[in-house]
Formats: C-alpha cells, structure tokens, sequence
C-alpha cells in the first residue's frame, strides 16, 4: 500500500470535504458515488480517473482495501462524476499493472514514485451531463 491510511483518514475529513466541489469538472479526476455495504449510505470520493476505450481506469493511491473499492465491488459498480458529467459504470475490476498502462505520462512518473500499482477498472454503461 504506497499512501499510508492514516494519510487517508486526514484527506476524508479535510482536503476531500473542500476537493470534492470542484474535482467532477478538473480534467483527470472525479468522484466516485457508492453506497455503504452494509448502511446504504451515499459517499462520494475523490479520485484519480483515466480514459480508456471502454471506460475507465482509477488508481488505487491507498491501495484495494479501502471501503470505498468493496462498496464500489459489492454493488457492481457505481456513479463517476467527472468533467462535467455523470457516469453510470458497472464491471469494476480490481488489478496489479506495474507498467501503468492507460496513464498519462506525467502520471505515471507519479504513481511510480508512489509505487502505486492498484487500479480500478470500470465498464461505461451510460453518461450524461451532469
């Protein structure tokens, strides 16, 4: 796991609360909307998003165990919310790619030095403007 959790827990009472208004309209990030396992409850999380030709790809920064990734797995997909527009996508696969295949260069320098290596892939089911 590359981001240490506790970093986590201070991003989701912080910089997330002020990030979230304006991540669904900044090129390569968005929100993803889930629902709680075992609540029901809606959250939104920040993430990093990348295009692919079938949808999506999301880079795991605190790894695949997060709640938000087995809300994301045990509903079968979920809500993303990003440039401007609201995105049904279904089919999450959680998988290892070292190489960062479908990142940005720039990114991918990143998440190499994060040693982030998790991802989250999504399947396009619809989209509209958000």
């Amino acid at each position: 796991m590359p981001v240490p959790r506790g970093m986590g827990r201070i991003n989701k009472v912080g910089p997330n609360r002020v990030t979230r208004h304006l991540v669904p309209v900044i090129p390569g990030f968005g929100l993803v909307v889930h629902h709680g396992r075992r609540s029901g409850a809606e959250y939104r999380t920040p993430v990093n998003v990348f295009r692919t030709d079938t949808g999506y790809v999301i880079a795991l920064a605190y790894g695949p165990e997060t709640d938000w990734v087995k809300n994301v797995l045990a509903e079968g997909g979920c809500t993303l919310l990003t440039r401007g527009r609201s995105v049904r996508c279904a089919h999450p696969e959680v998988y290892v790619d070292r190489k960062r295949h479908h990142i940005r260069p720039v990114e991918k320098t990143v998440l190499g030095l994060l040693r982030v290596d998790h991802f989250l892939a999504l399947q396009t089911v619809w989209s509209q403007d958000a």
